[in-house]
């Protein structure tokens, strides 16, 4: 699992070890694991002997990160030159290490030819709102012929604890991070900005609390949560969903979310709605009930809303389901419809999946600031509504109203930005509800399957929601062979 912590827990994590190391051993750890990705990189691309290198140096100890890897490429036969953005405030140590190996420092950007590798020091984990102007116009200049750039710990600009983006920021092929991850690389839009991801153990580990602030499921992570029937199980212990979904205008929603739950490993499904007939044609299993849903049979969760519409009908149908006493996901038009003191004073588990609009339409704000303040509007959303909240999107986020780590989706793709796909997902996380998953692994298990299955469904061509349901039960097996 990868976990990441916030920076004020990081430099408290930091100051603990240092008490008991020597004076500049964990710069030095985090300099040596940088000039070993460095490295890596200049061997893929050529060689390190003769690569021409350029560091951008800020102040502080991001800088100094930079200048000590510096001096160590440089003593493996690298043209390593340093461009100090604040020259009074260099690191002095680092810059007299860089220099005794042989770097150059240099004014300007002027007269450098072509690089193999830019290194950006230029901020660090502290830095705020964005790369000044002269920072900006610097990284275009040097990275105008797309020479491939590491970042130090985090991408110049980005803000290392939400993942926002105020104004320019330097986009990384890669960044090799110290320590342990932090929240801004796992998130959009600061994660666009990361490139691959590197973590360098520095010895960290030990000094760090739990719970963390956020964390990513990894495949043996989602191994162990998957719901596996046993030699005895039944459909009811596999978990029966019922499904309220679909209307005149739209029928396929209805299917593609009874798909999602089927193939999710539901023992049965239960559907409610007028998509009855399409339903059927395409899943004779399916188990078919004119409505209201709470007459339609016993299921351990309900999911409501894709492809709802509007009308009292609808809105009654919401009603009636955040009525029962069993785990409720509501997506789409049914969020729409909700009724938000009833989500807040149910008894039992309510997920609620959003995208941005959505999100923003139930927060009453911009839908570019949740995308902008994906980890803020997820956390608020959890909290208002006293929910379990997925909020879609190029990072998937999962949060809880009580105070466990946000969970991020990493294997999100932007193939699943097609008709339909969020229905499958409902279908799907709604099936894993009911096998009896707690409603924060049911969710973000759904959406590390659902990414999967995007892959599986598309390799490597356009793809339909359909084929995304279709490429679960290939997710799953890929993640239980781990």
């Amino acid at each position: 699992m990868r976990r990441a912590y916030s920076v004020e827990t990081v430099r408290a994590a930091e100051a603990a070890l240092m008490q008991r190391l020597p004076e500049g051993a964990l710069m030095q750890r985090a300099a040596a694991g940088l000039a070993t990705a460095c490295g890596d990189l200049l061997r893929r691309n050529g060689r390190v002997y003769g690569s021409r290198v350029l560091l951008l140096v800020g102040s502080g100890d991001n800088g100094g990160d930079a200048l000590y890897a510096g001096a160590r490429l440089a003593r493996r036969g690298a043209g390593v030159r340093a461009l100090l953005l604040a020259p009074d405030r260099a690191h002095p140590g680092g810059l007299a290490a860089f220099r005794a190996a042989g770097g150059q420092v240099v004014d300007g950007p002027d007269g450098l030819g072509v690089l193999d590798l830019v290194v950006d020091g230029i901020t660090g984990i502290g830095g705020r709102g964005g790369l000044r102007e002269d920072a900006t116009e610097l990284v275009h200049t040097v990275t105008r012929d797309r020479t491939p750039v590491i970042s130090v710990d985090l991408p110049s600009g980005v803000e290392a604890d939400t993942g926002e983006v105020h104004g320019e920021a330097v986009r990384a092929d890669a960044t090799i991070t110290f320590g342990t991850y932090k929240p801004g690389l796992l998130i959009d839009p600061a994660a666009e900005h990361a490139g691959a991801l590197r973590l360098v153990d520095i010895g960290l580990g030990p000094e760090l609390p739990e719970p963390p602030d956020l964390e990513a499921l990894q495949y043996a992570d989602v191994a162990a949560l998957l719901p596996v029937p046993g030699a005895e199980s039944d459909k009811y212990r596999r978990g029966v969903v019922g499904v309220v979904a679909g209307s005149e205008r739209y029928p396929g929603a209805a299917v593609l979310a009874v798909a999602g739950a089927l193939r999710g490993g539901a023992g049965a499904v239960r559907y409610v709605g007028p998509g009855a007939d399409a339903v059927i044609a395409r899943f004779p299993e399916a188990l078919v009930h004119a409505g209201p849903p709470s007459k339609a049979g016993r299921v351990q969760a309900w999911v409501v809303g894709p492809g709802l519409g509007d009308g009292r009908q609808a809105e009654a149908a919401v009603a009636d389901v955040l009525a029962a006493d069993v785990p409720v996901l509501v997506d789409a038009d049914g969020l729409r419809l909700l009724d938000a003191e009833t989500v807040r004073t149910r008894t039992a588990p309510t997920v609620l999946t959003p995208h941005a609009g959505e999100a923003a339409a139930l927060l009453g704000t911009a839908r570019e600031e949740v995308e902008s303040g994906r980890l803020t509007a997820v956390r608020e959303l959890a909290a208002r509504y006293r929910a379990t909240v997925l909020l879609k999107g190029s990072t998937t986020l999962i949060a809880e109203a009580r105070d466990t780590p946000v969970r991020v989706n990493p294997t999100g793709t932007s193939w699943l930005a097609t008709a339909g796909s969020g229905d499958v997902l409902s279908g799907l996380t709604g099936s894993l509800l009911a096998a009896g998953l707690a409603p924060r692994d049911a969710a973000s298990v759904g959406a590390y399957l659902h990414g999967l299955a995007a892959r599986h469904g598309s390799d490597g061509a356009p793809v339909s929601a359909q084929d995304v349901a279709d490429g679960i039960p290939a997710a799953w097996r890929d993640v239980r062979a781990g």
